[in-house]
């Protein structure tokens, strides 16, 4: 199964003109601190702390700006926007789950338009399916002998994005398993009873859509779901930037990845992939300078926030 992507044609007269203009603005130098988390997920996907959560801790860290990318879905940005009140800078984006392949690919958008109307409708689109597959996974978990509940999932996951992080956190709550890491390993990992795959989104049609919708894409941890095999395909679409500094990078790879981004031209990310203070990496795990985020800034083509 594929997705089809829409094209609506909604460009302003300054874009056909190739002019870029901007309404929002960054400033020169950072309000609180000079570091930066570039991948944060909320309650709005997969995430259990909510936006302003995020910046508060942010905050409490000296962080200068964070991006929030949460899963196929932009809701959460606004209220951290609120949240910041100008002391710290909240990228807006979000991370894509796409596919290449048989190979499972993340992309992330960073100063996406975030009302964009071919983003939004892609996304709602992606909602729905992760919806779809949630009840394909307590299907066989329950066929399997473990009675969870959908209702269950669906109260923890709220309105945002539907993840099987939210299955493993209910496993959890039911003592089936200890940790999220064994809920993986034991029931919703690849090959495992439980395991559903995706709907295919392609990856290179992600990055696309992103720069579409005014954004910069970038690969996310190459290392860790082996994508880096693809990163000279995706530059024929467009993509702007790779994710070296991530936490289960090991030196040899960032490495290799800042070769790849000293090559082609293109940024060089980094994040801790924050999903709440009870995860594996806390927020600040991997931090880059604030001129990376000068650097995502100047390559969009953003209108406003």
């Amino acid at each position: 199964m594929s997705y089809r992507i829409k094209h609506t044609g909604n460009k302003t007269p300054a874009d056909h003109e190739g002019v870029k203009r901007r309404i929002m603005t960054i400033p020169e130098n950072p309000p609180h601190g000079s570091t930066c988390d570039l991948h944060v997920h909320t309650t709005e996907s997969d995430g259990t702390d909510t936006p302003e959560e995020v910046v508060s801790r942010a905050l409490s860290l000296g962080l200068g700006a964070v991006a929030i990318t949460d899963h196929d879905t932009v809701k959460g940005i606004q209220r951290a926007v609120r949240a910041a009140a100008g002391r710290l800078v909240v990228v807006p984006g979000v991370e894509m789950s796409t596919q290449d392949g048989d190979r499972e690919v993340h992309i992330l958008g960073y100063f996406i338009e975030r009302d964009n109307r071919a983003l939004l409708e892609t996304l709602g689109e992606m909602h729905r399916r992760r919806r779809e597959r949630m009840g394909e996974i307590v299907r066989l978990l329950r066929q399997y002998g473990v009675p969870i509940e959908q209702e269950r999932i669906e109260a923890l996951a709220g309105k945002g994005a539907v993840g099987r992080p939210h299955i493993a956190r209910v496993l959890m709550e039911m003592g089936v398993v200890d940790s999220i890491e064994e809920a993986f390993r034991r029931f919703l990992g690849k090959e495992c009873p439980a395991y559903v795959p995706r709907a295919r989104f392609p990856a290179a049609a992600a990055v696309r859509l992103i720069r579409e919708a005014g954004g910069v894409s970038v690969l996310a941890h190459p290392g860790l779901t082996h994508s880096e095999g693809i990163i000279d395909k995706l530059l024929r679409s467009g993509l702007g930037g790779i994710e070296v500094e991530y936490p289960e990078h090991t030196a040899e790879q960032r490495a290799v990845f800042r070769r790849f981004v000293s090559r082609c031209g293109l940024i060089a990310t980094g994040g801790s992939d924050y999903h709440g203070p009870d995860d594996r990496f806390p927020l600040g795990a991997e931090v880059v300078p604030y001129t990376v985020v000068q650097q995502l800034w100047a390559a969009s083509g953003r209108m406003d926030v």
